[in-house]
């Protein structure tokens, strides 16, 4: 029974790090990062900064992938992001393309209400640099591209 567990543990891992693989460039994704980094950091468990400077305006993104939307622990999201992640918005890479692409329209048709505003005015050009932004994210994860997808906080966004 215990090796039954291992193997398909081993199995939603592998599967996660060959989405996360699939959907993206992580190499041109910790580029384009460059442009996040005005408002976001990657800082791991240990307080070791991965990527960004000392952003605060953004939450820190480190674990973001599989994580539900709207819980980094001490960052003042706004209403509509937490509203997402109370009804079950999880970042998988369908999820966080579409948002980088166009936060505030996002936000809008996941809740089904014309109201809703994101916080975040920075949108992402192409859904190919969105993709690659989550190669990368996925990669400096703590699963280093095997995000978790239970949709239970990390530590970051």
């Amino acid at each position: 029974m215990l090796h039954r567990i291992a193997i398909a543990a081993v199995t939603v891992a592998t599967a996660s790090a060959a989405q996360a693989q699939d959907v993206g460039d992580a190499s041109a994704g910790e580029q384009l990062f460059n442009q996040c980094q005005t408002c976001h950091v990657v800082v791991d468990d240990e307080g070791n900064t991965i990527a960004g400077r000392n952003a605060r305006t953004g939450p820190n993104l480190y674990g973001v992938i599989g994580r539900q939307a709207g819980t980094v622990e001490d960052f003042r999201y706004g209403d509509a992001m937490v509203e997402a992640g109370e009804q079950g918005l999880v970042w998988d890479a369908e999820t966080f393309v579409q948002y980088v692409q166009d936060p505030t329209g996002f936000l809008r048709e996941y809740l089904d209400d014309s109201r809703a505003r994101g916080k975040m005015s920075f949108r992402v050009r192409s859904e190919e640099d969105a993709q690659n932004l989550y190669a990368y994210l996925a990669s400096v994860g703590p699963d280093g591209g095997e995000g978790d997808g239970d949709g239970e906080e990390d530590s970051g966004s």
